[in-house]
């Protein structure tokens, strides 16, 4: 038998076709890895947000990506509900990289007066979510949205306006804790329901007001700024305990029209319906 000589160049030259080989394979993967979150679906945000909203946030229809997309946005009232509230039309997304995390955008034209902008900052034991400050409303929703999250928002049916302003909020979760930072106000203009046949109800303004300190707890109040039907209250948010008292009263002269109405607010104290959270 004749042994075939192998020159020295040939076994080099076929080790360096397979380490070469080898580098594309692993080239290849590299790139799977890094193209795989950067076209993400827009479906795999939608189920993140789902989850983390206790199945109360929904992005149906989410189309795009994770990092540019478009969706309905759905209210609705939890695992097994079959209440649920889409806002017309679509909200439109952009997440970028920031210096210090990420920042989204956010624009829909029939709630959001400008393109919102929230910044998003990761940390070893949770997150800090940002809204900056803004010298107008942010921007304004339907009342009638909140049926979607179930009793007693869909027996209330109310209609009106629910507008957003701040000068500056932060909402930081860390280790299961939710601390709030800043101001944030929620206004309640020309309220109504359909268990009530006075309308409108009134306007109202319900603040959440914290120091600096992430460990100092949130001040929560309730206020009327004009109508028939009268609320007040105050709480405290602790970053994992929800602490609310307050009442609601008839003005003179409409204790009959808001009487159904005051039943269901909460428990009834003579002419004042008493209204406990935690």
């Amino acid at each position: 038998m004749r042994l075939r000589k192998v020159r020295p160049a040939d076994v080099a030259w076929k080790r360096e076709r397979r380490a070469g080989r080898r580098w594309a394979i692993y080239g290849a993967l590299l790139g799977l890895m890094l193209a795989l979150p950067l076209f993400a679906p827009a479906t795999w945000l939608a189920d993140v947000l789902f989850r983390t909203s206790g199945e109360h946030l929904l992005l149906a229809d989410a189309q795009g990506t994770v990092w540019t997309g478009h969706a309905v946005a759905v209210l609705q009232g939890g695992p097994d509900s079959r209440d649920a509230a889409a806002l017309p039309g679509r909200v439109h997304w952009r997440i970028r990289l920031h210096w210090s995390g990420l920042r989204l955008k956010l624009r829909q034209a029939c709630c959001l007066k400008d393109e919102l902008v929230l910044e998003l900052h990761p940390g070893l034991r949770g997150f800090t979510v940002t809204l900056p400050a803004h010298a107008e409303a942010i921007g304004q929703w339907p009342a009638r949205w909140l049926d979607g999250l179930g009793t007693p928002w869909n027996t209330l049916q109310l209609g009106g306006t629910v507008q957003v302003t701040s000068p500056g909020f932060s909402l930081q979760s860390t280790q299961g804790q939710l601390h709030l930072r800043g101001v944030l106000d929620l206004q309640l203009f020309n309220a109504s329901s359909r268990v009530s046949a006075i309308a409108p109800l009134g306007s109202y303004r319900f603040s959440v007001r914290s120091g600096p300190d992430a460990a100092q707890a949130a001040t929560l109040t309730l206020e009327t700024l004009e109508g028939p039907l009268q609320l007040s209250g105050t709480g405290q948010w602790t970053g994992a305990r929800l602490r609310f008292r307050g009442q609601a009263r008839a003005a003179d002269g409409h204790e009959a029209g808001l009487a159904n109405l005051l039943n269901i607010i909460g428990r009834r104290q003579g002419a004042l319906s008493v209204i406990s959270i935690g």
